[in-house]
């Protein structure tokens, strides 16, 4: 489903740049940004609350948790192409979770969008989701797997999709939203380089995934 245009209002693309940083950088930038899936039940959106940073393997020591560590693979191509594009990967045979590549063209690495807060399209995630329509933020898109199916993503539509392209279906725009506290622990639900910092997330955010009191960092930003 191609997009339809934007007013100012609605916010602003990222400029392709934004995401050619390495993605420990390009992680905790994400926060406060929102996800949008022009779908064909409608606009479905959120707020994304929580990332974390997968490294390619130009990195040193390489990131064993990352799908790059071992080089480009059909599987993993998407994550060696251009910045800013969705990487769309399948889990236990049926879920699904989001990454947006990162780097220039050639050097991998990836964000991984673990939480967002639903913005839009509610009732349409709730339905996705398989829950009554007065589910909670939480219930709908707390967790990555959770916010695939929310927002209605799958390998098949959207691997490789262009996020700053105005006329892909699945965008990432810049409402001017600020995040001013972000809390940095390690990774969770990975079995390698499990004390590794790279997951971010909004402090004290209700749709944050995982234990409620994680532990970690807190950094002030802005």
């Amino acid at each position: 489903m191609r997009a339809k245009a934007h007013g100012p209002g609605e916010g602003r693309l990222p400029a392709r740049a934004f995401f050619e940083a390495p993605p420990e950088v390009v992680a905790p930038r994400l926060l406060g940004k929102v996800l949008a899936h022009f779908s064909p039940f409608g606009l479905v959106s959120g707020r994304i609350v929580e990332a974390e940073a997968y490294l390619g393997p130009h990195h040193e020591p390489p990131d064993p948790a990352a799908h790059a560590h071992r080089g480009p693979t059909p599987r993993n191509t998407v994550l060696f192409g251009p910045a800013g594009h969705a990487y769309v990967y399948a889990i236990y045979g049926r879920y699904f979770c989001m990454n947006i590549s990162c780097e220039v063209e050639g050097r991998a690495g990836c964000v991984l969008v673990r939480a967002l807060e639903p913005l839009a399209g509610l009732a349409a995630m709730a339905r996705n989701r398989g829950l009554e329509a007065d589910a909670t933020p939480r219930e709908l898109t707390s967790g990555p797997s959770r916010l695939c199916q929310a927002l209605g993503l799958t390998r098949a539509a959207h691997n490789g999709l262009d996020l700053v392209d105005e006329g892909s279906a699945l965008q990432v725009r810049d409402d001017g939203y600020r995040v001013k506290e972000v809390l940095i622990t390690p990774r969770i639900g990975i079995h390698d380089a499990v004390d590794w910092p790279l997951r971010f997330a909004v402090l004290g955010h209700a749709c944050v995934s995982g234990a409620k009191s994680p532990g970690g960092r807190c950094v002030l930003i802005g």
